[in-house]
C-alpha cells in the first residue's frame, strides 16, 4: 500500500509492520506498513522502513482504525476520569456524547443546567467534580480539549433546547419558543454539534411532538448535522410505530436519521426482520437512514424511567415533592396495576438490578434487585422505587434485560447498521456491554459465529460511523488521516465482561492509538490523554 502522496518520509515518530492491514472502508484485508508522523498517518508498502523511534510488531496481527462509538453516556465521567479505561482498552478512539436527547448544552441558566444533571443523574451520574461551569455548546466542547484518553463528538440534546425556550412542562412548543430553540441549534451547530438527538423515553425532551422533531431535524440537517434518536416507546402498535415515526421525523424534516440502540425486544409480537424492512423500504425510497446496535442482552438506564412521564411534569423539585405525595403513589399503583400482574410482586421485579448507592444505609443493596429492596423494607414496587430515588436524589440506575439474544446478529450483521455501546459507567456493575461491545462482535459474531467478515466488521465500527457523523479526517486508514488506530489479535480477541462480573477488561486489544499516541501499549494503559474535542466542519 504505497503513499498516495509522493515521497514516503525517511523519519517518522512510530512504525507498525507486518500487520494485516483493514482500511475502514471494507476492502479485503492486506499486507503492509504504516507509520506516524506529527499525529498522522502515512501510509507504505512492506519494504518500507524510515528511521523511527519506536517500531510495533504486528506479525499475526490486525490493525484497523480506531473504533468509534455512536453512543455513549460518558460525557461526565469521562471529565472524572480521562483515562477512561472500559472504552479505550477495547480499542475505542472516539466517542458520540449528549445522545437520548440528554445534552448538557446549551444551557442559558447554570440553575437549569444543574437540575437537568440532577434528573438525568441515574443515568450519566453526577460526579461532584465536575464544575458544570459552561453555558454554551462551545463552552461545554472546550471541556474535552483538555485532554482525555478518547475522542469527544458533542450531540444537542432536544431537552436542553426545550428547557430553555418551553421550560419543563408538557406543552406544545409555540411560534416564538419553535423559533428560539431553532436558534439555539444553529448556533450549537455553527459551534462544533454533530446533530440534534431525542430521547423520547425521557422528559422535557419527549414532550416534542413529530412536528417539532422535525423542524430541528431539518435544521440539523441545513448545518451538515444529524437526528440521532431514541424512538418513543410505546407509540400506536409498540413495535413498529416508534420506528415509524422516527422515519417520518426525517422525512419531513429533510434530514438524516440515525436510529440509536436498534433491536428486537423479546416481548415484541413481531420477528426482526419486520423492524429491518422499516430501514430498507425508507432507504429504497431516498431516505437517509442508518442505526447502531450494541451486542448485550443487557440493557441500562436510570431507574426514573420505570415511572410515567407526567410524573416528571415540571423538572426535577416538582418530581420530587410527587415521589413524597402518598396521593401520587396511590396514582401510580393503580396505573402500574394496569400494565399486569408481574407488577404486583417482588418476582416481577427480580430483572431490575439497581446500583450507584451513596447512603451508608443504602449500600448494601447496591447490586441487589428491585425485588431484592422489596423483600427487605415490606414496600411494594411504587413504594421501594420512589423512596429509593428520593433518598439518593434520583441517582440510582438500573440493568434489565433488553435486546431478544438470538436475534442481536440481524442488527449487529446488517449493512446500515454500526455500533454504539449506549455505555454507562456508574454503580458497581453496569451492563456488560460498557467495556465488552467491540471484542464482542470481533470475537464471537465474527470469529466464532462467522455472522460477518472480518473487514464489514471493522467498517462499520470505524468508516461508517465516520462518513455517518462527517467525521473527513478518520475512520479510514490512509495517509494523511489522524493516526487513531487499533492493533488485535482476531485468534485472541474477545470480550470477558458478563452480567455477574461486568467489570471486565477485554483480550486481544493489544495497542491503541489515539492522535498518534499510545493510549494502550501491549494490553496496559500508558496514562496518555491525547484525546481531543472533535468539531464539526463542512468540506
Amino acid at each position: 500500500m504505497m503513499d498516495d502522496r509522493g515521497d514516503l518520509p525517511p523519519v517518522v515518530d512510530l512504525l507498525i509492520t507486518d500487520g494485516t492491514l483493514l482500511d475502514g472502508a471494507g476492502s479485503p484485508p492486506q499486507p503492509g506498513t504504516l507509520a506516524v508522523r506529527d499525529g498522522l498517518l502515512v501510509m507504505g508498502d512492506d519494504d518500507w522502513r524510515p528511521s523511527t523511534a519506536r517500531t510495533i510488531d504486528a506479525s499475526g496481527l490486525a490493525v484497523s482504525p480506531g473504533f468509534i462509538d455512536l453512543h455513549s453516556h460518558g460525557g461526565l465521567s469521562v471529565l472524572v476520569d480521562p483515562r477512561h479505561e472500559p472504552k479505550v482498552r477495547q480499542g475505542v478512539t472516539t466517542e458520540v456524547i449528549g445522545v437520548d436527547g440528554n445534552g448538557y448544552a446549551p444551557f442559558r441558566s447554570r440553575d437549569d443546567l444543574l437540575a437537568f444533571a440532577n434528573l438525568n443523574a441515574g443515568l450519566d451520574g453526577w460526579p461532584a467534580q465536575v464544575a458544570f461551569d459552561w453555558d454554551s455548546v462551545a463552552s461545554y466542547i472546550g471541556r474535552y480539549d483538555r485532554g482525555q484518553a478518547v475522542n469527544i463528538a458533542v450531540l444537542i440534546g432536544n431537552s436542553a433546547l426545550r428547557i430553555a425556550a418551553v421550560g419543563w412542562d408538557e406543552v406544545a412548543a409555540e411560534p416564538r419558543a419553535m423559533a428560539d430553540m431553532l436558534s439555539m441549534l444553529r448556533e450549537g451547530m455553527e459551534e462544533g454539534a454533530f446533530g440534534i438527538s431525542s430521547g423520547l423515553d425521557y422528559p422535557p425532551g419527549s414532550f416534542a411532538d413529530t412536528d417539532e422533531l422535525a423542524a430541528l431535524t431539518g435544521e440539523a440537517a441545513r448545518g451538515g448535522g444529524i437526528y440521532h434518536t431514541h424512538v418513543r416507546y410505546p407509540l400506536g402498535d409498540g413495535f413498529l410505530d416508534p420506528f415509524r415515526e422516527a422515519i417520518e421525523i426525517g422525512r419531513r424534516g429533510e434530514g438524516p436519521v440515525h436510529i440509536t440502540h436498534f433491536y428486537h425486544r423479546p416481548t415484541y409480537p413481531g420477528r426482526p426482520e419486520q423492524l429491518l424492512d422499516l430501514v430498507d423500504t425508507a432507504r429504497a425510497a431516498g431516505q437517509d437512514v442508518t442505526f447502531d446496535a450494541y451486542p448485550s442482552e443487557w440493557a441500562s438506564t436510570r431507574l426514573l424511567i420505570q415511572l410515567p412521564p407526567w410524573v416528571q411534569v415540571g423538572g426535577p423539585t416538582a418530581l420530587k415533592e410527587r415521589l413524597a405525595d402518598r396521593t401520587v403513589r396511590q396514582r401510580l399503583r393503580e396505573e402500574l396495576r394496569d400494565r399486569g400482574a408481574a407488577y404486583a410482586s417482588a418476582e416481577g421485579w427480580s430483572d431490575v438490578r439497581l446500583g450507584a448507592f451513596t447512603r451508608p444505609e443504602l449500600l448494601h443493596f447496591e447490586s441487589h434487585s428491585l425485588a431484592d429492596v422489596m423483600t427487605a423494607t415490606g414496600n411494594d414496587a411504587v413504594g421501594a422505587i420512589c423512596d429509593l430515588l428520593l433518598a439518593e436524589d434520583l441517582r440510582v440506575t438500573q440493568v434489565t434485560s433488553g435486546p431478544s439474544s438470538d436475534t442481536l446478529h440481524h442488527f449487529v450483521a446488517h449493512p446500515l447498521g454500526m455500533i454504539g455501546t449506549d455505555s454507562t459507567f456508574f454503580g458497581e456493575k453496569p451492563s456488560p456491554r460498557t467495556y465488552g461491545s467491540f471484542p464482542r462482535i470481533l470475537g464471537q459474531f465474527v470469529r466464532d459465529e462467522a455472522r460477518l467478515s472480518l473487514a464489514e466488521a471493522i467498517r462499520k465500527m470505524t468508516g461508517a460511523p465516520a462518513a455517518r457523523l462527517g467525521l473527513h479526517d478518520r475512520g479510514l486508514l490512509r495517509t494523511g488521516y489522524a493516526a487513531d488506530v487499533v492493533v488485535f489479535d482476531p485468534a485472541r480477541v474477545r470480550s470477558n465482561a458478563t452480567y455477574d462480573q461486568p467489570r471486565q477488561y477485554p483480550d486481544g486489544i493489544d495497542f491503541v492509538l489515539v492522535n498518534g499516541e499510545l493510549v494502550v501499549d501491549a494490553g496496559r494503559h500508558t496514562g496518555r490523554l491525547p484525546g481531543r474535542a472533535l468539531r464539526r466542519t463542512t468540506r
